[in-house]
């Protein structure tokens, strides 16, 4: 069998042609060379022909039989468009420049009517039609830049409105060159032509040419709706750009980054599936492909098409990535709704494609009887087939019966093939496997529901004919036609991920492939039903044998279930999660012999007297005390919970090893977030930030056994979290244990193993064993920590220690290593990964959302960490921090988006928000000033004075900048954001402070240096009040004339500043 190269997994989607439209387009009479088809459009119900005769068929696509003929005396149609909101309504161009609006009253069973025809373009070629996605309304746009606009008055308002009221045409703007595509949505017309795209308000009036640099040739624009995953967040928009770039723009007009396919599109082209040719893949990369893309059409809920002369491209451009590209020679242009692609090729022909999942296409082509080249694409595709965990679509018995229709004597390779495949989707020792291999090799069998085998003979016998001609007669050609429609919602659902099917559902779709339909009594209702029924049957038993020998352990399938809860349960996971197989040995025959009151009973007692003696007042103001309660109690704890093995090997150490930490552990970064935990949580944080300086220092004792193990401290961090308790705890004693176990971690008290506890005082444990012992600490006893307060308090306490913050990441990661989210982190894509996060939400703010974040960077870099705004305010700016701590420039890129993600009128209180500590705001503008920003020469001479026009360079992050150094803050921040500004040249923002800081000389001394009368205004107080300032001012521009008239290209109007300034003093 010769070796055929097999498409990678990566590729799991694929375009698909399951049936050919030539003969409609003969029917049609649209092949020949007289008269072809011109112009092609779509929707839900019609498919739109223009011909060169003036013709339009509107032919339905179910069925594809009934048709309306439209004709048009004006000249061949150029453009066709037809309304989605309401389709009863389709306009067309005709060659002459005129634009003819139809109501086709189809609900009425009338005859269609012309209700428009505008000739505001005759004598021009129309370009490009778009409907208003609400209202009646047409958009029309021509060769030379002239875009217009057709208000309809339909007769459904009634026969008297619609003849004697016409809306006059409406002129939107005239544009500097050919309108290449229109798009609108929610108000705003998206017009793109030769040179750039414009932005333009329908309702307001306003217009925004989008981005700085111009282009030359046809590049297309479109609207990217968020769909149902993004929230409120505002659509997007993408222009085309040349070398195979797009620009992602926000809804205001603003580019937000550029995005580069050159390289990703050296990657092979995919074989589009068709009967017309068997399918072949080539897996030798190509050049880098420089392209220049026509149109950008949307399509289903996250991707981008385009096409060139050379293919059809489909990109998911919130992720940068290439989902699929396929050579498609000589297209004209492409109509799409949802997940179909109509293409009109050069010659007239049209070509019906469908964007599909593999394991649907392969269905599709079983359904319809295609069986040689639904095994083909078997094998091509067999990676992603196998890397498929739900094969729901294309379960074994589905290939068995593939396999089953396919020719022993002419197909004895694809047979093999199939037969390969089939094995590596079977575990090597399953029982069907070793049925299968006792059949000879000379019949081949179908699976039954039941589980039974049903041999048939090879195509070509008289007892395969006999079996299949029921089911031959099933699916009739017409039929097949018929049924096609149907199944069309069914795979954009699909595709978009968006709901599963019901196990009764899928029953009946497996039945549908069976050799036969005959009910049979003893047959189940699927495979699904029966392991449903085996499953709830072993879940019964267990739970009742359980419940016999009086362990309270449950079933495993609760851990993934609590994942999903919000944090509300957060406390109570405990409860729920299942211990380790081993420490299950060790506590059943203690569960038989010690009741579980017994068994915490010390701990219990323990626990009440220290909460007492913490809700003395003597006691909570004095943090010495509250640490002495804590290890006194924290003993108990470590008798129950601890590690026995740590603890059996310490004792043989010296009792010596005890330590007490620096006493002003908590110094002034025990400050939690405000807007976590209960308000006594918060009045404890502020009456310990309050006590600190008060702590007692004199009971420091070090032994120096410690210190010379300090490296033996780190022999712990490799072991496993405890992220479940060993025994079963009650809600009320949880909840204590938890408090005061997140206290101890807050207070820095820590276990040292040996049934003592250890108190970190006054520093005189190194750094090292610091984090060490609080690492320790975490993985004792994390099924007993409040993980929202440990967050915060490692963000605040441990920002110098990123062991502690990987510490508590890997916990969360092994807390959820078996939910849903993290299996499919593997297999599935980035967006199908953030629509399963926003399904499972709300999450206010729990840390299993955070952990989620972490391995989304952790897989796909910063492209990740757009997507993660709409999770605000559950992540924050601070855990993405945490994040990309290795990679600042990343954190830079989010907080801009989540920024930009708000309204104007909201950035500033949303930002001003997201400081805490305040500290950060500095922080956060030396980032944002020393990114993607101008070099420091260009800006700044060699004395330290701004460089002419050196303000009207382009800063990546101006925006932010801007906002941060406008939000209120005391005087001493503003100096040192001023300062900051001025070492690093961004003058737009030390102007700004320089004003508000009263240092008015100074901004007038920067003035003059940039060499730009317009940044003197009254708006931000820029202009002189007194005379002095006017003679100063004078004396500055006189003192820099010679710079003024500096030889050399002038850029703006330097040279009449000393007159401008003259004038101004008289």
């Amino acid at each position: 069998m010769a070796s055929v190269p097999i498409i990678p997994d990566s590729y799991n989607h694929v375009l698909a042609e399951f049936e050919c439209l030539d003969p409609l387009l003969s029917a049609l009479r649209l092949d020949s060379s007289r008269l072809k088809c011109t112009c092609i459009d779509v929707s839900k119900r019609w498919l739109a022909l223009g011909s060169s005769g003036g013709g339009l068929n509107l032919i339905q696509k179910d069925g594809w039989k009934q048709r309306l003929f439209l004709t048009h005396k004006e000249g061949a149609i150029s453009r066709v468009a037809c309304c989605l909101h309401d389709e009863d309504y389709v306009a067309v161009a005709t060659s002459q420049g005129l634009v003819v609006v139809w109501e086709l009253n189809q609900e009425r069973r009338g005859k269609p009517e012309r209700i428009y025809v505008s000739s505001e373009h005759k004598g021009r070629k129309v370009t490009a039609l778009c409907w208003d996605t609400a209202a009646l309304r047409v958009f029309v746009g021509d060769h030379v830049g002239k875009v217009s606009a057709i208000k309809i008055n339909t007769s459904k308002q009634g026969k008297a409105a619609a003849t004697f009221v016409m809306f006059p045409v409406q002129i939107i703007t005239t544009v500097d060159s050919r309108v290449v595509q229109l798009d609108y949505l929610d108000g705003r017309l998206l017009i793109s032509s030769l040179t750039r795209t414009y932005l333009c308000d329908t309702e307001r009036e306003k217009f925004w040419k989008i981005g700085n640099k111009e282009r030359d040739g046809q590049f297309g624009a479109c609207f990217f709706p968020v769909g149902k995953t993004g929230g409120n967040q505002q659509p997007l928009i993408y222009c085309a750009r040349p070398g195979s770039r797009m620009w992602e723009v926000n809804f205001d007009g603003e580019v937000q980054s550029t995005h580069q396919f050159k390289q990703l599109l050296s990657l092979p082209p995919l074989p589009v599936v068709t009967l017309r040719m068997d399918p072949h893949y080539t897996s030798s990369s190509c050049s880098p492909q420089s392209l220049s893309f026509p149109k950008l059409l949307y399509l289903t809920e996250h991707c981008v098409m385009t096409w060139t002369e050379r293919g059809i491209y489909i990109f998911l451009p919130q992720s940068v990535q290439v989902l699929l590209w396929s050579e498609v020679k000589d297209i004209q242009d492409i109509a799409v709704y949802k997940s179909e692609l109509f293409c009109l090729h050069t010659n007239g022909k049209v070509v019906h494609l469908s964007l599909l999942l593999i394991d649907r296409c392969i269905e599709r082509l079983i359904r319809r009887g295609f069986w040689t080249l639904a095994a083909r694409v078997c094998w091509l595709f067999q990676n992603a087939i196998i890397s498929c965990r739900a094969r729901k679509n294309l379960p074994l018995d589905k290939l068995e019966h593939l396999k089953s229709q396919l020719d022993a004597s002419t197909q004895q390779d694809l047979i093999m093939q199939l037969e390969e495949l089939i094995s590596k989707l079977e575990p090597p020792d399953s029982a069907c496997s070793s049925r299968r291999s006792s059949i000879s090799s000379h019949e081949s069998f179908s699976v039954l529901d039941s589980g039974i085998y049903r041999v048939i003979s090879r195509r070509g016998s008289q007892s395969d004919e006999d079996s299949c001609s029921l089911h031959s007669q099933t699916f009739s050609e017409d039929e097949r036609l018929k049924e096609f429609p149907a199944h069309q919602e069914d795979e954009q659902v699909e595709l978009d991920n968006v709901s599963h099917a019901s196990v009764t559902v899928e029953a009946e779709r497996n039945e549908t492939f069976l050799p036969f339909s005959i009910p049979l009594s003893f047959r189940s209702p699927s495979p699904l039903v029966s392991l449903q029924a085996v499953k709830e049957s072993v879940s019964s038993f267990v739970r009742k044998t359980t419940e016999k020998i009086g362990t309270l352990h449950i079933s495993p399938d609760a851990r993934g279930r609590q994942e999903a809860k919000d944090d509300e349960q957060l406390q109570e996971l405990t409860v729920n999660l299942v211990a380790s197989p081993r420490e299950e040995k060790e506590l059943e025959p203690q569960s038989c012999q010690l009741p579980e009151e017994d068994h915490l009973r010390d701990l219990k007692t323990a626990t009440a007297e220290a909460i007492a003696k913490l809700q003395d007042p003597l006691v909570l103001l004095e943090p010495q005390c509250m640490r002495r309660v804590l290890q006194e109690w924290l003993v108990y704890l470590e008798e129950k919970f601890g590690s026995k093995e740590h603890s059996a090997s310490s004792i043989k150490k010296s009792k010596t090893v005890c330590a007490e930490e620096q006493s002003g552990v908590l110094e002034e970064n025990l400050r939690l977030d405000p807007t976590d935990g209960d308000p006594a949580d918060k009045e404890q944080g502020s009456i310990l930030e309050d006590c600190t300086e008060k702590e007692n220092t004199d009971e420091t004792c070090v032994s120096k056994t410690m210190c010379e193990n300090s490296a033996d401290l780190k022999g712990p961090l490799g072991c496993r979290f405890q992220v479940s308790p060993p025994c079963v705890i009650e809600p009320d004693v949880q909840k204590d244990l938890t408090e005061l176990t997140t206290l101890c971690f807050e207070l820095r008290v820590f276990s040292c193993g040996n049934g003592d506890a250890e108190e970190s005082s006054n520093g005189s444990l190194p750094l090292a064993a610091s984090w060490t012992l609080a690492c320790r600490f975490m993985q004792s006893y994390f099924f007993l920590l409040d993980l929202k307060r440990l967050k915060q308090c490692i963000i605040t306490m441990y920002a110098t220690s990123p062991n502690v913050w990987e510490t508590y990441i890997a916990g969360l990661k092994e807390l959820t290593c078996h939910s849903p989210v993290a299996l499919s982190m593997e297999n599935e894509d980035m967006l199908k990964i953030l629509k399963q996060l926003h399904d499972l939400g709300p999450w206010d703010g729990s840390p299993l959302l955070l952990v989620h974040a972490q391995r989304l960077y952790e897989r796909f870099g910063e492209i990740a960490l757009r997507p993660l705004i709409k999770f605000h305010p559950s992540i924050l700016p601070s855990d993405i921090k945490q994040l990309c701590r290795n990679d600042p420039a990343h954190f830079l890129a989010y907080l801009d988006s989540l920024v930009k993600s708000k309204p104007e009128d909201k950035r500033s209180s949303l930002l001003r928000s997201l400081l805490h500590p305040e500290s950060v705001r500095l922080d956060w503008l030396c980032l944002a000033v020393s990114r993607d920003a101008p070099q420091r020469a260009n800006t700044v001479d060699a004395e330290g004075n701004p460089r002419p026009r050196s303000h009207l360079f382009t800063w990546g992050y101006s925006q932010l900048i801007l906002l941060l150094i406008k939000l209120p803050a005391d005087f001493v921040t503003k100096e040192k954001m001023a300062d900051i500004c001025k070492s690093h040249g961004f003058w737009p923002g030390y102007l700004f402070l320089c004003l508000e800081l009263d240092r008015r000389i100074e901004a007038f001394t920067n003035i003059a240096h940039l060499d730009d009368l317009s940044l003197l205004n009254g708006e931000d107080g820029s202009i002189p009040e007194t005379i002095e300032e006017w003679k100063f001012l004078l004396h500055l521009a006189q003192n820099h004339s010679t710079a003024f008239h500096h030889p050399g290209p002038q850029n703006g109007s330097a040279v009449s500043n000393g007159v401008w300034l003259d004038t101004r003093i008289v």
